[in-house]
């Protein structure tokens, strides 16, 4: 699950390059609309082990994550070597916080070695953390169900509350399959009486045909697709 690096296509060390990487952020990733809006919620208030999921955040506002007390922050986009991800590993390292890039998708059913990452991660980082995506709704909503499930111990039903379109997310959407993944788990594992952790680690576990049983809607693919073009 952990992202190969990328080669940086902007040099912060320039002034040119900042810019550039600036305008890659502001414009390009749409920043301007999350500047002061992080869509941000908190999973767990409890001391030493908060965490908190949101959009992708601007350089400032990783400094103000951090005078908050966050320790780490979980990039669940990947190492793409784009100015906005440049900016944020610069900026967790001037404010003493780890960056975990995280390679997850929104249209696309869980492995069972991307679940099996994410629940060993969230076992061995340190807290309080936050992780984003683009967004703050499909993959951050994705990560959420499994840091619920794995670290808080809620059950899938409970915690699939996390992909809810009270973050943003839309079930109706290609970004549905996420939604999906777990109700097969409901309807197929857990009356098994496996955990979701067992069924993901079936052999007969498999993502790529769990995608292709899902059917999205259209006027849900005109919202995620069209509309808000989630990434």
């Amino acid at each position: 699950m952990t992202a190969p690096p990328v080669p940086d296509r902007h040099d912060l060390t320039t002034l040119s390059g900042r810019i550039g990487a600036y305008v890659n952020l502001v414009w390009t990733d749409h920043g301007w609309l999350r500047f002061g809006f992080q869509n941000a919620h908190w999973l767990n208030r409890t001391p030493g082990q908060e965490m908190v999921r949101t959009n992708q955040p601007w350089p400032f506002q990783v400094k103000w994550w951090a005078r908050r007390g966050i320790k780490t922050i979980i990039n669940l986009r990947g190492s793409n070597g784009m100015g906005l991800h440049l900016l944020e590993k610069e900026a967790c390292r001037r404010n003493g916080v780890a960056m975990y890039d995280v390679a997850v998708y929104s249209r696309a059913v869980p492995t069972r070695a991307e679940v099996e990452a994410a629940k060993a991660m969230f076992e061995s980082i340190e807290y309080p953390a936050m992780m984003h995506c683009k967004s703050g709704s499909d993959r951050a909503g994705l990560m959420s169900v499994l840091y619920m499930h794995f670290h808080e111990g809620r059950s899938i039903r409970e915690a699939k509350e996390e992909l809810s379109l009270r973050y943003g997310h839309m079930s109706a959407g290609m970004t549905g399959v996420l939604d999906y993944a777990f109700d097969r788990y409901l309807a197929e594992g857990e009356p098994a009486g496996l955990t979701f952790l067992q069924w993901v680690q079936r052999p007969e576990y498999d993502p790529d045909q769990i995608k292709a049983d899902f059917k999205s809607t259209w006027w849900g693919r005109f919202w995620t697709e069209g509309i808000l073009r989630r990434e």
